[in-house]
């Protein structure tokens, strides 16, 4: 009855890592000596870029409560870290910056709350009321009307001076149940053991770290315990808490969030959504977690064909970690092996990429962002397609689809001009406008997915001065006149430039692209022709000058003919070079190529 269950969920940079930390001081968990910002953000990448990219579990003790607490990534792209924190627990934080109110990742991760249903507590602060520029009493009457709550639940806050963090604690303490079980799989005082694995990680030593919600039970270091979905066993090496380190317990019981050191070496057992129980026990799986669809890919290939073991290992680490990424493996000719992989998004696929780079020091070779398509032939065979290099012959395909958006934008109402500006670029369909207060708006817009994912979210921001916030969800498949594009580089197709795009776009985008890509691609020693090729068909070129140099320069007198004879073998070399001669494309330009 002592136990609290919640995690803080809210938009991106509306103060969730600063409230944790406050949290963490208030409670005494983390001494005064060990404390840094952003405490929980131990991951280098976080703390560069100030923003939380893994959910991470914590235990405190307050006035003789267990508070177990969860603080989760704010951006769209992580959506799925919140879904399985909201899965573990009771209740939640629902954080808003006083500065600029409710945003599109706010209304998204108030939806996930809410499909918890009635039971599941959502508690309304208003967050940087010390700041000249806050609008409480705005952000009060947005939260008044998008929650529905009355003005009095609302609670203001200063995360960085610490004011009325303890009232905050208090109404988690007050407000959100303490844990019951999801399901009653017998009756009687005692239930075997239930446990729902909502996170994992991998340790050298200790194998798998099952991070666990008890639903049912208990579990006991040394028990055996079984993988209700992997089907497969193993033994609770070591259980504890995240005080917020592991501390090792002798049990850990119904209600708890805690951890299982499981041993096992074999990545892939230990699944997000699955559910641990004894082996003898009948018991009812828990309910999972909905697999996250890939929405982006990119294909990864190792610079280094002998860093290819290295690179494998990696993917299947950090999946334990991040559920949401998938890959397959894939082979080119120029590339060598490589994966396929799937992000939830644009940013999810940079993150990933750097990852990759700095925990693993790896050199990869990434190709262009694209999102599935679906392809129905004239033999009535449905095939999706998620690379440009699996299109099919266009001689053979009936019909093209391809995943639209549905875009929410929240923006002040004087910056609409700018937000319908940019909107208009998508090419998409408006749906609604609504006014969350005053003087804030909501937009509703369909737009291809393919167009949303690359500059959308930077365009949005650069337009209204950071001001409007955008999230999305897959609405479905529309037909679409689609087409292949593919980029030659001294007359050789470059797979990873290859890009499927819709036909009346395919002029603009290659004369974009063969551009970025004279600007990127370095000098060679002979002339390097870049095209864009659309169905046998060339649409745009640029000319990569060959490097200069001066053959003559160490004449000193003689006939003109030595002269001539010198700029002729220079001549015929760079031509047999423009047939033969390879270019090393920099990895930047698979990088800077796909920006605008």
């Amino acid at each position: 009855m002592n136990v609290r269950n919640f995690c803080i969920i809210s938009h991106i940079d509306h103060g969730k890592s600063t409230l944790a930390d406050r949290f963490l001081e208030k409670t005494k968990t983390v001494s005064a000596k060990d404390m840094q910002e952003q405490f929980l953000d131990d991951m280098e990448l976080e703390r560069e870029r100030g923003i939380t990219i893994k959910l991470r579990p914590v235990r405190m003790n307050y006035k003789n409560h267990v508070l177990n607490m969860i603080d989760t990534p704010g951006h769209v792209d992580f959506s799925y870290e919140v879904s399985r924190s909201l899965a573990a627990v009771e209740g939640a934080v629902l954080l808003v910056d006083a500065t600029k109110g409710i945003q599109a990742q706010t209304l998204a991760n108030l939806d996930l709350a809410r499909d918890k249903g009635d039971e599941f507590k959502i508690i309304p602060v208003i967050n940087k009321i010390d700041l000249e520029s806050a609008r409480i009493e705005e952000a009060e009457e947005e939260m008044v009307q998008v929650l529905g709550v009355d003005r009095e639940e609302i609670i203001k806050i200063s995360g960085k001076q610490g004011k009325n963090i303890e009232s905050v604690l208090d109404a988690i303490i007050e407000r959100i149940p303490s844990p019951n079980s999801f399901l009653d799989s017998v009756e009687g005082e005692e239930r075997p053991l239930r446990a729902l694995v909502f996170d994992s990680e991998y340790n050298a030593y200790k194998g798998i770290i099952a991070h666990v919600r008890v639903v049912d039970g208990e579990v006991n270091a040394k028990d055996k315990i079984y993988f209700f979905a992997s089907e497969a066993g193993g033994e609770a090496k070591e259980i504890g808490y995240f005080s917020p380190k592991w501390v090792s317990k002798e049990k850990i019981v119904e209600g708890d969030i805690g951890y299982i050191a499981t041993g096992i070496k074999e990545i892939g057992v230990v699944r997000s959504g699955d559910t641990v129980c004894r082996k003898q026990d009948k018991v009812l799986p828990l309910a999972g977690y909905k697999e996250p669809k890939p929405m982006v890919f990119s294909s990864f290939y190792p610079q280094d064909a002998q860093d290819y073991p290295v690179f494998k290992n990696a993917l299947y680490e950090i999946k334990l970690t991040d559920p949401a990424l998938h890959f397959e493996p894939e082979f080119k000719e120029v590339f060598g092996r490589g994966y396929r992989c799937g992000f939830l998004g644009s940013l999810h696929s940079e993150i990933i990429s750097e990852r990759l780079r700095r925990e693993y020091k790896l050199e990869l070779i990434v190709s262009a962002p694209s999102v599935t398509f679906k392809v129905i032939k004239k033999n009535n065979e449905e095939e999706e397609i998620r690379s440009a290099s699996d299109w099919p012959d266009e001689s053979t395909i009936l019909e093209k689809k391809e995943p639209w958006a549905q875009l929410e934008i929240v923006a002040p109402e004087m910056m609409l001009g700018s937000v319908t500006e940019v909107l208009a670029e998508l090419k998409g369909n408006y749906i609604d406008t609504r006014y969350l207060s005053s003087d804030r708006v909501l937009v509703v817009y369909d737009a291809p997915l393919r167009k949303v994912i690359v500059a959308f979210h930077d365009n949005l921001k650069s337009a209204t001065k950071g001001y409007a916030s955008a999230g999305y969800k897959v609405k479905g498949f529309y037909p679409e006149d689609l087409v292949k594009m593919e980029i030659l580089i001294a007359h050789q197709v470059d797979e990873a430039f290859s890009i499927i795009i819709s036909k009346e776009e395919a002029f603009t985008q290659g004369r974009r692209m063969t551009l970025k890509l004279k600007e990127t691609i370095p000098p060679q020693q002979f002339a390097v022709a870049i095209q864009a090729r659309v169905g046998g068909k060339i649409i745009a070129r640029e000319t990569v000058k060959a490097r200069r140099k001066d053959v003559t320069g160490d004449l000193y007198g003689g006939d003109v003919t030595r002269k001539r004879k010198l700029l002729e073998k220079q001549k015929k070399g760079k031509k047999r070079l423009e047939k033969e001669g390879r270019v090393n494309i920099p990895q930047e330009a698979y990088f800077k190529v796909f920006k605008k």
